[in-house]
């Protein structure tokens, strides 16, 4: 058995691993119990989609499937963004927080003057 075909079993092994995981990972986002579980599994579903594109770019000896991954990869951090954003709810403690903040920041221009700096 040479390296490259070592190589490519090593690959092909990798490849059934990461869709197992794939599959466990859209189960979990098809029964999660809470929105945060399911955004989780979409973020790993995503990852793991990078890892394969990965595998195959080394595998087929080709270089433009790793710009694929990238792009992917900018794609799946800004699709998690806005799920993220739109449907985790705000908590109390939260809001809680930006509004003592917003107060410290208008009593601070209160007693400095314009802008807060103190110039």
């Amino acid at each position: 058995m040479s390296v490259e075909n070592a190589y490519h079993i090593l690959f092909l092994g990798a490849l059934v691993w990461f869709i197992i995981l794939i599959l466990i990972m859209l189960i979990r986002a098809i029964y999660g119990p809470r929105v945060t579980d399911r955004i989780m599994s979409i973020n790993m579903i995503g990852t793991m989609v990078i890892s394969c594109i990965c595998i195959l770019a080394f595998a087929l000896d080709e270089s433009y499937l790793l710009d694929v991954a990238l792009l992917y990869a900018m794609i799946s951090f800004v699709a998690v963004l806005i799920l993220g954003a739109t449907y985790i709810p705000k908590v109390r403690t939260r809001e809680k927080f930006v509004s003592e903040m917003s107060r410290k920041d208008c009593s601070k221009e209160d007693k400095t003057g314009k802008d807060g700096d103190g110039q």
